[in-house]
C-alpha cells in the first residue's frame, strides 16, 4: 500500500475540512453523566457580541483548547463551555452608528423599536467571532453555545438579583459616579482608561468674606468652582493658621464657603497648600465632604451641559463653559496663572469621552460580605491562582473592594427588575412583573428603565450555563469546573466577581484553578490599537494577507495609507522592512508561536518571524512524514506488526530514540500540567525536529537502505511509532496537521483512546503518558558521544571555511573500548553526516600540527587541512570576520552601557541585547581560535 503525501503542506485545504469532521463526528461534545470526578470543564470568556476575532481572543483560544484537547485525550468527559455576551455598551455603540448611517437615531426609533433593531442585528452579525473561533481550531461544546441575554442567562440574572436584593446585599444608592456624556450612561471605576494628557493648570483667587485678603488655588476644570463648597488647608500649615473657619466668597454666586483643615487631601507642599472642594463632582473631595459635612452642589445635566447651579453659564457644554468661567475670572481681577500641566484624563474605552464624576442615584452591590470568601478561598487553597504573583493583587483587590454599582443608562441589556409604584413610591423586586404595588397595592407600576452592568451576568456564567437555578444534571457533573483561563486584566472584573456570586449562589467556588496570561502587543511591547496602527488581524496570519489589506486593518479608519504604512513599519521594524505581506501561516502555526510564550510574560510582543519559523515547523512535520512514510509500507499490510520493538531488539540509536520520546512525553505532561505551553511545545519541537529529524532520521538511512530485514523492521517500528507519538504530544497545540499526518500513518501504530477502544481521529486518542516509553541512560550516553564526534567535524569543517564538496580525511582517537566500538557501529552515519572520506580510527598520540582539532569525552577528533584550504585567503577571510565582529559587539556593548537604555526599554528588549553581546562574544572567540589553527597550517 503506497500512502502519499503532497509535496508541500497547505493548511488552507487541511483545516477546513478536519474541523468539519471534528464537528461531524461529534468528538467535541460532552455529556451529562453526573460523574463529576471524571469530568473536566472550561467556560469560555464570553467575546462581546460585537467583536471579531484579535490576537487576545487567539492567545486565550489557543491555551484553552490545548488544555481541553489534553484532557479530553486523557479519557475526561470534557465540556469547553462557549458562549458570547452581549456587550451592554459596546453593542449600543455600534448599533446607533447603523442607525445615524441610515438617517435615524436610538432617540427617534424608541426603546421597544430600538432592542427589535439591536437583536436583528445579533442574529445578522453577531455570531461573527464564534465562526472566527473555529478558524482557530477552537474546540468546545458547540450544541451548548449561550448568549448573556437568552432565555437561560436572563432567568439566572433576574434570579440572583432577586436574592442579593431580599438578602439585603442590593440596595438602590446616591454616590458618586463616572458618567459619560457621550455614552449617556454610568461607566465602572474600573473600566475607566487613564492616561496622562497636556492640560492647564489654571490659578485664581477666593476672597475672604471679610475683606481680609484672598487665597489663592488652582484647578484643571474651572467650571466646577460654580459647585465648590469649601476650600480645605492642612491642618498644620502656619501659613493658613488664622483663615481656618472664615468664609470666602463665591465669585458666581451669593453664597460663601469656608476654610477648612483637612490633612487626608491637602498636601501643604504642593502649590500654595490651598484645595477648592467640590463634592459632587470629585472622587477626593466627594470623600472630604462626607467627612466635614459639606453640601454637595450637582452644576451639571447628563448631556454635559451645566444645570441652573452653573448661575450666568447654565446651558452651556461645559467646555464651552471652562473658557467662559476662565475669561469671567479674568475680567473680574481673580485669575492669577496658567501654566501647562500633565495630568491624568479619565476617558471611556468606546467613545473617548472625558467623563465626569457626578452624584446620581444608582443600584449597588454591598460587595464586601462577598469578597471576604472570595478572599478566604485563595487562602484556604479551594482555588489556586497562577502565576502565584498574582496573589498580592488579588489580595489588594478584594480587601480594599468597594461598592459595586451595578446599573447603567442603557436599553440593551437585562432589565433592572424593580418597580417604582407612582402612588407610593415603593420599589417592588420581583422575579415575575408585579400586578401591584407591594406596599399600598396600587397597579399604576413603572419598571426601573437602567439595565444591568454587563459584569454582573458575566459573574454567573460558570452556572447560569449550566442550568443554575434550576438543579441539573449538568451542574452536577460539572461544576466546579475545572479550569479558568483568562487575561490577567481581567482578574478583578470577571474572575473576582465569579468567585463571589459562585461561592455565595452554589456554596461552590466557581474553578478549582486561575490560570492568567498576559496581553499581545506589537514588537516594540505597544497595546495594541487602531489609533496606535499596530492592531494585526490574526485571519490574516492564518489565511494570507497582503501589505496594504494588513496595513489598512491595522489603523483606524480615515488613515491615509502613507500614514498607516509608516505606523505599521515602526510597531513592527524587523518585518515591515522587507515590504512584504503574510503568506498563509495556518493556524496551526499561529497557535503555535502563542504556546511558546511563557504565561509570566504580562506582556507579549508581537514577533511576526516567530510566527513564519512557527510555519516552518508545520512544513518540517510534513516533510519528514513524507520522507519516513514509503519506509513504512510493510506496516500497512494486513495482520502487521505495529508495535513498539522491545529494548533487546533495539540498535543504540532507537533505544536513544526512545529515550528522547520518553523525555519529552515528561516535559509535555509537566508543561501541560504546570500551565507551562511555553515548556511543553519547546519540549516537543526540540524533540521532532533536533532529534527525530535532525539524527534519528539521519543515523537510520543507512539502516532503511540497507540489506538487514530484521534491523530494518525494528528501525521502521521505532520511527512509526515515534512519528505516531509526536503527532499526539503535539495534537493539543497544532490539531489541524497532526490530525492529517496522524491519519496517513499505518493503522497498525496508532494509539488506541483512553479506555482501550479504537481511536478513529488523533482528538481522542490516547494522550502520551509518562511511563509510556523508558529512560535508557546507556542509550543516551553512547548516543551523545556519537552526536559530539559528528558535531565537532561539522564545526572545525564550518569555522575553518572547508567547503561542503570536499570530504574530509576523519581521524579519531577513542579514549574507551566503548567509544572504539561505537565509531565502528556507526561508521557508515558518520562518514555521511560528516561528509568524510572514512573514519580512521586511531591510538592516543600527540596532537598533529595545522590540523582542526576537537576533544569529544576524552576523545580526540581530528581533520587534517592539507589540500581543504588556502591558508593564506582563510586567514584574510578570517580577520576580516574578526575585525566586523570586534566592531558589531563594540556597538551593542555601548547600548548596554547607555543608562536611558536600560532604564527605559523593555526588560525583554535588554536581555535580548545582552544575549546578543554574549553569542558575538562567544563567535568572536571562535573565529580567533580558528585563526590560530589557520596560521599554524600555513607556518608548516
Amino acid at each position: 500500500m503506497t500512502i502519499e503525501l503532497s509535496k508541500g503542506y497547505d493548511p488552507t485545504d487541511v483545516e477546513p475540512r478536519w474541523y468539519a469532521e471534528w464537528i461531524r463526528a461529534g468528538h467535541f461534545n460532552a455529556e451529562d453523566t453526573g460523574d463529576a470526578a471524571n469530568a473536566y470543564c472550561i467556560a469560555i470568556p464570553p467575546p462581546n457580541v460585537t467583536g471579531s476575532l484579535h490576537m487576545g481572543h487567539a492567545l486565550f483560544s489557543t491555551i484553552q483548547d490545548a488544555l481541553i484537547r489534553t484532557a479530553r485525550m486523557r479519557g475526561f468527559n470534557t465540556l469547553w463551555q462557549p458562549g458570547v455576551d452581549h456587550a451592554g455598551i459596546a453593542t449600543e455603540v455600534v448599533v446607533s452608528r447603523l442607525l445615524a448611517s441610515e438617517g435615524t437615531s436610538r432617540k427617534e426609533l424608541g426603546r421597544e423599536r430600538f432592542l427589535q433593531r439591536v437583536w436583528q442585528w445579533k442574529e445578522q452579525s453577531g455570531g461573527r467571532i464564534t465562526e472566527q473561533l473555529r478558524t482557530m481550531g477552537a474546540s468546545p461544546d458547540w450544541s451548548r453555545e449561550r448568549f448573556t441575554m437568552d432565555e437561560q442567562c436572563s432567568r439566572a440574572v433576574r434570579e440572583a438579583f432577586v436574592r442579593l436584593y431580599e438578602e439585603g446585599l442590593i440596595y438602590r444608592g446616591e454616590r458618586l459616579v463616572n458618567w459619560s456624556v457621550k455614552a449617556q450612561t454610568v461607566i465602572s471605576d474600573l473600566e475607566v482608561e487613564r492616561a496622562e494628557e497636556d492640560g492647564e493648570l489654571f490659578s485664581f483667587a477666593y476672597l475672604f468674606a471679610d475683606g481680609s485678603g484672598e487665597i489663592i488655588v488652582a484647578t484643571t476644570r474651572p467650571e466646577t468652582i460654580l459647585g465648590d463648597t469649601a476650600v480645605a488647608v492642612h491642618p498644620d500649615d502656619p501659613r493658613y493658621k488664622d483663615a481656618i473657619g472664615k468664609q470666602l466668597k463665591c465669585p458666581f454666586a451669593d453664597r460663601t464657603i469656608p476654610v477648612i483643615a483637612d490633612s487626608v487631601l491637602v498636601d501643604m507642599k504642593f502649590g500654595t497648600g490651598a484645595v477648592k472642594v467640590t463634592p459632587a463632582h470629585d472622587f477626593n473631595d466627594y470623600e472630604t465632604g462626607r467627612r466635614h459635612s459639606l453640601p454637595f452642589i450637582n452644576i451639571l445635566n447628563l448631556d454635559g451641559t451645566l444645570n441652573e447651579n452653573g448661575a450666568a453659564f447654565a446651558g452651556r457644554d461645559r467646555f464651552d463653559a471652562r473658557k467662559a468661567v476662565k475669561k469671567a475670572l479674568d475680567e473680574m481681577g481673580l485669575a492669577r496663572e496658567r501654566k501647562q500641566h500633565r495630568l491624568s484624563i479619565a476617558r471611556e474605552a468606546r467613545t473617548a469621552d472625558i467623563l465626569e464624576p457626578m452624584l446620581l442615584p444608582q443600584w449597588y452591590v454591598h460587595a464586601k460580605p462577598l469578597a471576604d470568601k472570595a478572599l478566604a478561598a485563595v487562602r484556604e487553597g479551594k482555588t489556586t491562582i497562577e502565576p502565584e504573583e498574582w496573589v498580592k493583587t488579588w489580595e489588594h483587590w478584594l480587601t480594599n473592594i468597594q461598592e459595586w454599582c451595578i446599573s447603567r443608562q442603557l436599553w440593551w441589556g437585562h432589565q433592572i427588575p424593580a418597580w417604582y409604584c407612582d402612588a407610593c413610591k415603593e420599589i417592588t423586586v420581583a422575579r415575575t412583573t408585579p400586578s401591584k404595588c407591594s406596599k399600598c397595592g396600587h397597579t399604576s407600576l413603572k419598571q426601573e428603565s437602567d439595565v444591568l452592568d454587563t459584569w454582573f451576568s458575566s459573574a454567573l456564567w460558570p452556572f447560569s450555563t449550566l442550568g443554575w437555578p434550576d438543579k441539573t444534571k449538568a451542574l452536577e457533573t460539572f461544576y466546579p469546573t475545572s479550569v479558568m483561563e483568562t487575561g490577567y486584566d481581567i482578574l478583578f472584573f470577571w474572575v473576582a466577581r465569579m468567585m463571589m456570586f459562585g461561592i455565595h449562589f452554589m456554596g461552590e467556588v466557581p474553578f478549582k484553578r486561575v490560570l492568567l496570561h498576559g496581553m499581545v502587543c506589537d514588537e516594540r511591547g505597544e497595546k495594541m490599537s487602531k489609533v496606535k496602527g499596530n492592531v494585526i488581524d490574526p485571519l490574516h496570519l492564518i489565511h494570507g494577507a497582503t501589505l496594504p489589506t494588513i496595513v489598512e486593518a491595522a489603523s483606524q479608519r480615515g488613515t491615509s495609507a502613507e500614514d498607516a504604512l509608516k505606523k505599521f513599519k515602526q510597531c513592527y521594524p524587523s518585518y515591515a522592512e522587507r515590504g512584504e505581506g503574510f503568506a498563509a501561516f495556518g493556524a496551526d502555526a499561529v497557535r503555535f508561536y502563542l504556546a511558546t510564550n511563557p504565561p509570566q510574560a504580562t506582556r507579549i510582543n508581537l514577533q511576526l518571524r516567530q510566527v513564519e519559523r512557527a510555519r516552518n515547523f508545520a512544513n518540517k512535520l510534513w516533510n519528514a512524514t513524507r520522507f519516513a512514510l514509503p519506509y513504512l509500507e510493510p506496516l500497512f499490510d494486513e495482520g502487521a506488526d505495529g508495535s513498539m520493538p522491545s529494548a533487546a531488539e533495539m540498535s543504540p540509536a532507537d533505544r536513544w530514540i526512545v529515550a528522547r520520546l520518553a523525555a519529552a512525553t515528561e516535559e509535555v505532561n509537566r508543561g501541560l500540567d504546570e500551565f507551562r505551553l511555553d515548556e511543553c511545545s519547546t519540549a516537543i519541537r526540540r524533540f521532532f525536529w533536533d532529534e527525530l529529524c535532525d539524527w534519528y532520521l539521519e543515523l537510520s538511512k543507512p539502516v532503511l537502505n540497507g540489506a538487514d530485514e530484521r534491523a530494518k523492521s525494528t528501525t521502521r517500528r521505532v520511527l512509526a511509532r515515534c512519528l505516531e507519538a509526536s503527532f499526539r504530544l503535539l495534537h493539543p497545540i497544532m490539531p489541524f496537521v497532526t490530525e492529517e499526518l496522524w491519519q496517513k500513518l499505518p493503522a497498525s501504530v496508532r494509539a488506541p483512546r483512553a479506555n482501550g477502544a479504537v481511536a478513529t481521529h488523533v482528538c481522542v486518542a490516547k494522550f502520551g503518558a509518562i511511563g509510556d516509553y523508558a529512560r535508557d541512560e546507556a542509550a543516551e550516553r553512547a548516543l551523545a558521544f556519537v552526536q559530539g564526534v559528528i558535531t565537532a567535524a561539522r564545526n572545525i569543517r564550518g569555522e575553518l571555511g572547508i567547503k561542503q564538496k570536499d570530504a574530509i580525511a576523519l581521524r579519531v582517537r577513542p579514549a574507551s573500548d566503548e567509544q572504539r566500538a561505537l565509531l565502528t557501529q556507526y561508521d557508515a552515519q558518520i562518514r555521511a553526516l560528516t561528509i568524510a572520506s572514512g573514519v580512521t580510527i586511531e591510538a592516543p598520540g600527540r596532537r598533529p600540527r595545522g590540523v582542526g582539532f576537537a576533544v569529544v569525552e576524552g576523545a580526540e577528533v581530528i581533520v587534517p587541512l592539507a589540500g581543504l584550504i588556502d591558508p593564506a585567503a582563510e586567514q584574510a577571510r578570517l580577520e576580516k570576520e574578526i575585525a566586523k565582529g570586534k566592531k558589531d559587539l563594540e556597538k551593542v556593548n555601548k547600548q548596554l552601557s547607555n543608562e536611558n537604555f536600560i532604564a527605559r526599554a523593555a526588560v525583554e528588549a535588554v536581555q535580548s541585547t545582552r544575549d546578543e553581546a554574549a553569542s558575538l562574544a562567544a563567535r568572536l572567540g571562535k573565529l580567533e581560535e580558528a585563526l590560530a589553527v589557520v596560521r599554524e597550517a600555513d607556518a608548516r
